[in-house]
């Protein structure tokens, strides 16, 4: 018996993985807040839930007016990163915020998806010939340069990082030259130890060294690493069992229902807890990469993988990071840390790839290919 027309064309591939990884991640920070749903599993639920509702209106929209919307969208973004230099709310030592009547925005958020779609749109509209030229490749550099400054005004590195790993990912779909990549790695490896010495704040400073040697300083800078190698480690293959985690517990764990959800995950759930989570990003990423095939166009091919990447940088960063494979840079986990900018700009990305997916199912219903 076939499905309705409107059930068929659901996004259930993307949607059933989703909600098993967000109903898991409120488990545990329903266990991380010590057996309550409050503050942050009934926050976490509210926040998918409507979130999602934003990602499925997304979908319905034309791929023709995403194209046509990048430009004002990465106009409207820039001078919001602007204003929070100008007028924006501190918090925790940093300036990211902007507080709009009722609503606190942190614009920088709005950019990672948004250096992917100007971006794509750009290549789109550059002819193929002109792909190994100078300009495919200094024109879509000042795109992404400027607004990773104003980010890194803020401070914020790990939002910078992300802005520049999507943008990267986009020029290097849209067929630049390797040798370009080549050359901009071996002057990275020269500039990185520079910029650590001379243009990273003190503090991120310390996060590097504190990444190379942890140990040095285990009760200061390695602080957080430490207590999350020994959360993570004494999960076993098993886990402690469900809200019986000893190190977020006890609060021995910074940030455990934020940017180390997935160590307190580990205690209580072990190895098994661990392959679940990858394996559900396994899927949706998997997805994500279908749609980016899939696509009949350049546009929606650059802005699917470019979203897929996103999320997967997300991902890689995080837990790199509570591994000890990474620097602490405050990025959160998709879908299971406590944070509704992370909901928002990953559902974003979601919503974009839901879009592409409606447009390829329409465009080979009806034959045409651009």
């Amino acid at each position: 018996m076939a499905l309705p027309a409107p059930l068929a064309q659901f996004p259930w591939r993307v949607v059933i993985p989703l909600a098993m990884l967000v109903l898991f991640g409120a488990m545990v920070l329903y266990s991380a807040a010590g057996g309550s749903l409050s503050p942050y599993a009934s926050s976490h639920l509210v926040r998918f839930a409507v979130t999602l509702v934003m990602a499925l209106i997304m979908s319905y929209v034309p791929i023709e007016w995403a194209r046509m919307g990048a430009i004002p969208a990465y106009l409207a973004t820039l001078v919001l990163l602007m204003a929070v230099e100008a007028v924006g709310a501190l918090g925790g030592g940093s300036q990211r915020w902007l507080n709009i009547g009722p609503l606190v925005l942190q614009p920088s958020e709005f950019m990672k998806p948004g250096i992917v779609l100007i971006l794509a749109a750009f290549f789109h509209a550059l002819p193929v010939g002109m792909i190994r030229t100078w300009r495919a490749l200094l024109v879509p550099l000042g795109i992404m340069l400027f607004p990773m400054a104003l980010v890194l005004l803020q401070p914020d590195l790990g939002t910078a990082l992300a802005i520049g790993f999507g943008g990267v990912v986009v020029m290097f779909l849209a067929g630049i030259p390797q040798k370009w990549f080549i050359g901009a790695g071996v002057a990275g490896m020269v500039a990185i130890p520079l910029a650590v010495m001379f243009v990273l704040k003190d503090y991120q400073r310390q996060r590097v060294l504190t990444f190379l040697d942890p140990e040095s300083d285990p009760l200061g800078t390695g602080y957080h690493i430490t207590q999350s190698k020994i959360a993570i480690g004494s999960g076993g293959i098993f886990g402690k069992g469900f809200g019986n985690g000893s190190q977020s517990q006890l609060d021995y764990l910074p940030e455990p229902h934020t940017d180390f959800v997935f160590a307190t995950m580990a205690e209580e759930w072990g190895l098994i807890g661990g392959l679940f989570v990858l394996l559900i990003f396994g899927i949706v990423l998997r997805w994500g990469l279908s749609v980016a095939r899939d696509a009949k166009d350049r546009f929606s091919r650059l802005l699917a993988g470019g979203l897929t990447a996103t999320i997967f940088f997300y991902v890689a960063i995080n837990l790199l990071m509570v591994m000890g494979f990474a620097p602490v840079v405050g990025i959160p986990l998709p879908f299971m840390s406590h944070g509704g900018s992370s909901m928002l700009t990953n559902m974003l990305c979601i919503g974009g790839l839901m879009m592409v997916e409606r447009h390829n199912r329409r465009m080979g219903s009806s034959n045409g290919f651009s």
